[in-house]
């Protein structure tokens, strides 16, 4: 099989650590993402598809179709998961409200799926899924609700995505590959 034809010419994906601003420069000098990136990747014009912020860090998908990209943000269009940690405990109507969704001056924010997957101390790991991607969604839907015992809002302390549409990370982190023709086809179908 010849690796070469078997990659995507549309997307690629990357493992973005912590630390990396998802922007093509920055006037304050911070790394961005395309310093993990080889130069074509800049210098070709390839975009991120959506945003991960600064603390932020898991699968990012790039590409220079921007029709792809359209169709991968456009809300409704594409799930993407991600694993939060939580600091404060989550409780069942912590939960049913993050699903029927927080007001907020950014619009409702809400999310499709929450699951408690997993507790560490005065921490809560959760399983989110979401189909739109405001800025900041997911911590600001979490720090629109407060922690009963302490009446403090809750705080996201780590947050990863883990897969957009059907496509999930399987990279290490600060690394990147292309998709693969069939993984292209099962995120974005045949756009041709």
């Amino acid at each position: 099989m010849n690796r070469v034809t078997n990659d995507s010419k549309k997307l690629l994906a990357l493992n973005k650590p912590k630390g990396y601003v998802v922007t093509r420069s920055d006037e304050l000098g911070r790394k961005t993402v395309y310093d993990l990136l080889p130069d074509w990747v800049f210098d070709d014009g390839w975009m991120p598809i959506g945003r991960l912020d600064l603390e932020s860090k898991g699968l990012l998908l790039f590409t220079t179709d921007g029709q792809v990209g359209n169709a991968l943000t456009k809300p409704g269009n594409c799930m993407k998961v991600y694993e939060i940690w939580v600091r404060g405990h989550v409780t069942d109507e912590h939960i049913a409200e993050a699903k029927r969704g927080v007001e907020s001056k950014h619009g409702l924010l809400k999310a499709l799926v929450v699951e408690k997957i997993g507790m560490g101390g005065a921490k809560t790991k959760l399983r989110i899924v979401i189909d739109e991607g405001k800025n900041r969604h997911i911590r600001r839907l979490f720090g629109a609700l407060r922690d009963p015992k302490f009446g403090t809002p809750l705080k996201v302390l780590e947050l990863k995505r883990i897969s957009i549409g059907s496509f999930k990370l399987n990279i290490e982190s600060a690394k990147w590959r292309y998709l693969s023709l069939e993984e292209e086809r099962m995120l974005i179908g045949n756009r041709d």
